[in-house]
């Protein structure tokens, strides 16, 4: 049997931990890459009660020469790149820093496998953000980019580069255009998230009110465990693609908000919008069609917005200290 071995870059993020977890249910050596090895955050890891099951290496992605040898030495079937500097917020801030190492480490991760073995087969995760402004909804896998963040930008740079690597080398290289995706091991930062774990302590007397932003926007959003099984799916098929991997409606947040509110007994005055926290760029509305990843990934995703609310309400609430 082939000896089924994988690298995912961005490891310890909410993706790479459950990447990891479901890659070892079905027999996969792991190595996971990061980029410092003494800031690395577990958490994900240890609470899927797998990071004595996963090899952790440091490796900068920017050192190609360093990349080389990774992946020369451990000969993988497999490279997901979950690797990427993702703040939206934080990419208008640093917009040169963000651009570069969004396509340049792709770009080396792409040379590399093209020296050393194109049979390697390379997932890129791309970003439902490169689509920016629409003008038809629901997005599909053909619908025209137009970003609007440096980080956006960065993405479709990266996601073209895919392509080109693709088309051009015939390697097996597949992207998956994921919108929104959570869970209890996202990050404080990212927005729903942040309302979830401030609701509570709302809920607990231990916070006065909740301050958002721009509240009336609309967004997809799905659960990020059925979400990475998409991405695993896509590996496992004959010829590559790029698939967007989405619920397939919008809700707006406030909405989502004021559910939450509802779920734990909130008032809605407490929740507090502040202009300061606007974005200059913001995507009005956007769902996607997950047709493609339904119908030729057999990928299996039913869920409701509010049922993927109530999934992580409940996680959350379970897991308070």
């Amino acid at each position: 049997m082939l000896n089924k071995k994988a690298i995912i870059t961005g490891i310890s993020g909410q993706d790479g931990a459950y990447l990891a977890k479901l890659l070892l249910d079905n027999d996969y050596e792991v190595l996971g890459l990061v980029r410092n090895i003494n800031v690395v955050n577990y958490f994900g890891l240890e609470y899927l009660k797998i990071k004595d099951k996963v090899a952790i290496l440091e490796c900068d992605l920017l050192d190609i020469n360093k990349l080389h040898d990774v992946i020369f030495d451990f000969n993988p079937t497999e490279i997901y790149n979950l690797a990427a500097q993702s703040s939206v917020h934080y990419s208008f801030k640093f917009p040169i820093e963000t651009f570069h190492f969004n396509t340049i480490s792709v770009y080396n991760l792409l040379e590399t496998i093209k020296k050393i073995n194109n049979e390697i087969k390379f997932y890129q995760a791309s970003s439902s953000e490169m689509f920016g402004r629409v003008n038809n909804l629901p997005i599909s896998e053909n619908s025209i980019l137009h970003p609007l963040s440096p980080y956006a930008i960065s993405k479709a740079s990266a996601h073209f580069t895919c392509i080109h690597y693709r088309e051009s080398y015939n390697m097996h290289i597949s992207c998956g255009i994921l919108f929104n995706h959570e869970s209890y091991l996202r990050q404080d930062t990212f927005f729903v998230k942040k309302i979830i774990r401030e609701s509570i302590k709302i809920s607990k007397g231990e916070q006065k009110e909740l301050l958002v932003g721009n509240i009336d926007i609309k967004r997809d959003f799905g659960y990020a465990p059925k979400y990475v099984e998409a991405m695993f799916l896509m590996m496992q098929q004959e010829i590559p693609s790029d698939y967007l991997i989405c619920s397939g409606k919008s809700i707006a947040l406030r909405d989502l908000i004021y559910y939450v509110f509802e779920k734990l007994n909130i008032p809605k005055n407490l929740c507090i919008v502040s202009k300061e926290l606007y974005r200059p760029a913001e995507i009005e509305d956007m769902y996607g069609d997950n047709t493609k990843a339904k119908t030729t990934l057999n990928w299996n995703y039913n869920l409701a917005i509010f049922e993927t609310l109530d999934l992580l309400i409940e996680e959350e609430i379970k897991n308070i200290n």
